[in-house]
């Protein structure tokens, strides 16, 4: 049985609370090397979640829309569009903000963001009705 290091516990809660979501390698870093995840954190609070000229709505937006071009994972870009969709920030806010990364970063940069953003608000598409190649990645 694992024991649960009682200050790496309360720190990810803390962390869970101010961002309202932890990524897998918090939780690792946690037990690996508290010192580390702290002065991690440390940065991404100053820059992203300590109140400063720009709102929680407009810094998810801009993450999400980094992370997309960082082409990071689903999971981490997924963790960013709930955090902006429980501020109030709408899909299609959300949408524009990842459709910024096509002249930029181009097509398959744009899909990468899109796939998770229409997984997380259960977007639905429109299926021809004539013959077509099967365009799905299997």
């Amino acid at each position: 049985m694992t024991t649960v290091n009682k200050e790496a516990l309360e720190y990810v809660n803390e962390m869970a609370k101010a961002r309202g979501y932890v990524l897998p390698y918090h939780k690792l870093m946690a037990n690996a090397d508290i010192d580390v995840l702290k002065a991690a954190n440390h940065l991404v609070t100053a820059a992203y979640t300590a109140e400063r000229s720009l709102d929680k709505a407009t810094k998810e937006l801009i993450f999400i829309t980094s992370l997309t071009i960082m082409r990071a994972s689903a999971g981490h870009i997924a963790s960013h569009i709930r955090v902006a969709l429980d501020l109030g920030v709408t899909p299609q806010q959300i949408l524009e903000a990842i459709e910024i990364t096509l002249p930029e970063a181009g097509v398959v940069t744009f899909q990468h963001g899109f796939s998770v953003w229409a997984d997380v608000v259960g977007a639905t598409g429109i299926e021809p009705t004539v013959a077509t190649h099967d365009g799905s990645a299997q």
